[in-house]
């Protein structure tokens, strides 16, 4: 064995490497921007769940819980009336409120029992558990009030939990299913669109196609409609493996979350093509993937919320079209939306106006690259 041949295969190999800002991009900035953003998602110091507080109670006991949960360093607690906190809610703008009741203080000293009332928007589970766990907190805080309310006795805690979406039955797939049906559509798309229109330019099919006298904008049409039908006896079959198979729940319409989908699939389609015009290789087709699809499932809020978020970050996840999927998707499945729900059509809208212009910046892009 020859040490020199060996160190000479060794030197040609890195030389490609420098060669190739792109792999060396993917190999050294991409990791630390995907480490970054893990980052900023569970150390950021995104906003807490808003949580509300409803006392009714005219005792020491609910104003000593109430203090305690404006206090808490879980959420982010306000005291508010009842229709106000059903209000914001049933609009997103809550995690939960909490009710003390006028008997709360009562009670505690004749029975024993401290009921606090917790009501839960119930869609994401992460925003849930600080609710729980404030009010929790709150009580634990209030305990020598809760014993002198009691009568010296050990006061027994029994919360009442209320969902107004999911419900304690619900387990962690019911919660992400939807937006892993949207995601895995758009990362299969993407990936095949991409590496296959590619193919076609390697093979020279595309330059016989530009020769002809079809016009650009038929042959990306022409080419998005021929991915589209595959894209969409895919998304058929996700959807319908999810429903029947995995038994996610779903309380909305089947037809409006696949023609979620199809919006979904389209826009990676386009995207797909559209990308494919800046890779030489399937190798380099496929690094748009850590570039493309991994920052979105970050970001998207399928993983972490978008509201905890720091705000900055906010702003970047809503101008992703898999954020608006994701959450049109999760409102049909767990809170059963329909077209006319204001953020359904929001959704729809966004990620339709996205897939239209992947589509003309594809077109845009074969002019450029390929007449």
């Amino acid at each position: 064995m020859s040490a020199s041949r060996l160190l000479a295969i060794t030197r040609r190999l890195l030389q490609q490497f420098r060669r190739d800002r792109r792999t060396l991009a993917l190999l050294f900035v991409v990791p630390v921007v995907i480490l970054g953003l893990f980052y900023f998602l569970l150390r950021g110091g995104g906003p807490h769940p808003a949580v509300g507080v409803v006392d009714l109670d005219q005792g020491p006991l609910g104003s000593a819980v109430a203090h305690q949960l404006e206090a808490s360093t879980v959420v982010g607690a306000s005291q508010m009336d009842e229709s106000t906190a059903v209000e914001r809610l049933k609009d997103g703008r809550l995690a939960g409120y909490v009710v003390l009741p006028a008997d709360f203080s009562t009670a505690a000293s004749s029975s024993g029992v401290v009921r606090p009332q917790i009501y839960l928007e119930g869609s994401q589970p992460s925003q849930s558990g600080p609710v729980v766990q404030a009010t929790n907190q709150a009580l634990a805080g209030a305990a020598s009030a809760i014993l002198v309310a009691a009568g010296g006795r050990s006061a027994h805690v029994d919360p009442s939990l209320t969902y107004l979406y999911g419900g304690a039955s619900l387990d962690t797939l019911d919660y992400l299913g939807g937006a892993f049906v949207g995601l895995v559509v758009f990362f299969l798309v993407f990936v095949i669109t991409c590496v296959a229109f590619l193919r076609e330019r390697s093979q020279g099919t595309l330059e016989r196609l530009m020769a002809s006298p079809l016009r650009r904008g038929e042959i990306v049409l022409g080419y998005t409609l021929g991915f589209i039908l595959v894209a969409l006896a895919q998304a058929a079959e996700v959807l319908l493996f999810a429903l029947l198979v995995l038994r996610i729940h779903n309380a909305g319409n089947v037809l409006l979350i696949f023609g979620i989908e199809t919006l979904l699939a389209l826009s990676a389609v386009n995207l797909g093509i559209f990308l494919s015009m800046f890779a030489r290789s399937e190798f380099q087709a496929v690094q748009f993937i850590p570039l493309v699809v991994v920052p979105q499932v970050l970001l998207s809020g399928i993983i972490f919320p978008v509201v905890s978020e720091p705000g900055w970050l906010q702003g970047v996840s809503n101008v992703l079209p898999l954020t608006y999927a994701a959450n049109g998707l999760r409102d049909v499945m767990l809170k059963g939306a329909d077209l006319t729900w204001h953020s359904v059509q929001l959704d729809v809208a966004v990620v339709f106006a996205f897939a239209a212009a992947a589509m003309v910046a594809a077109a845009a892009t074969l002019r450029r690259h390929v007449a």
